[in-house]
């Protein structure tokens, strides 16, 4: 385990911003903070970068051998700010820096950190001339550029076009195999493809959290469908069950739940049948029902 945070709390004033949130991370995993706008997605990456003190609560690193918070953490805002007359070797060998990293390796890691981010041929172009791709790359950079154990990504890709954000996926999962990740995404597709863990907020509260097949499994439809081969079979069937089930086309939908049924006893009555079909299978349930379910009500 890396991280570990129990009962986090922010409030300000009489409103709470986040209310005694605990999960822990893993190394080397990455985890997705979900949840609508307002939810304490930015407050709780906050906290965890040092940015945002918080009002009650525990973060514990378990890195003994490191002192320096800032040695731990690289951190992407949302939207992320430079100084305009810098280049972008300048801005990020400054966040070398600031991470610790002596001035004779600043540059080099610097250097390094561009070129693997995609700005190699723009180190010694101006921030104030960079697209929003070239910025949001250059904001990765000064969040790894000093070898951090815990990547906190803040919206990453939102104001990304589909070309740069699939760079910008891809980047992060190359980068999953030597850091943690903890972003916060309102792209569920980009949730669903490359995260380990779920954190599901609502109004400062964690309403839900797990492995993307744990959760998906928890909030499950009970509903199992058969698509047969014919119509004869599916009328078939439908005589000699007495099971409550919906007909589209071929595909017949049982409620699981209402008739008291599972996977196994629909298999053997169309085996014990000898029902000709296509499929049968139960629907789960996908990332945005799930999100939709949990974080909006």
């Amino acid at each position: 385990m890396l991280l570990q945070v129990e009962q986090l709390t922010k409030a300000f004033g009489d409103e709470k911003a986040t209310n005694a949130i605990s999960f822990d991370l893993t190394e080397h995993t990455s985890t997705a903070l979900i949840g609508p706008n307002g939810a304490g997605k930015t407050t709780t990456l906050s906290m965890l970068a040092g940015l945002v003190t918080p009002t009650s609560g525990q973060i514990t690193f378990h890195q003994e051998e490191r002192q320096d918070i800032r040695e731990l953490i690289g951190f992407l805002p949302q939207y992320p700010k430079f100084f305009p007359w810098m280049t972008a070797l300048e801005f990020t060998e400054m966040a070398a820096r600031l991470s610790g990293i002596s001035a004779k390796k600043a540059r080099r890691e610097a250097q390094k950190t561009l070129e693997f981010v995609g700005l190699g041929d723009a180190l010694t172009k101006k921030t104030m001339t960079f697209s929003g791709g070239m910025k949001q790359r250059l904001g990765l950079a000064q969040a790894i550029v000093h070898k951090p154990k815990l990547l906190l990504l803040d919206e990453p890709v939102s104001a990304l076009d589909p070309v740069g954000r699939r760079e910008i996926m891809n980047l992060l999962k190359e980068l999953q195999q030597e850091v943690t990740i903890l972003y916060s995404t309102h792209i569920l597709n980009d949730a669903e493809e490359m995260t380990d863990k779920l954190l599901f907020l609502r109004k400062g509260e964690l309403v839900e959290q797990g492995n993307l097949e744990d959760v998906r499994h928890r909030h499950a439809d009970p509903c199992i469908v058969i698509e047969f081969l014919t119509d004869n079979e599916l009328q078939r069937f439908v005589k000699q069950t007495s099971w409550q089930a919906r007909i589209k086309g071929l595909k017949l939908s049982i409620d699981a739940e209402k008739d008291s049924i599972n996977m196994s006893t629909v298999l053997s009555v169309l085996h014990e049948g000898n029902f000709q079909i296509r499929k049968v299978e139960q629907q789960t349930a996908s990332l945005e029902e799930i999100f939709m379910k949990v974080a909006m009500v």
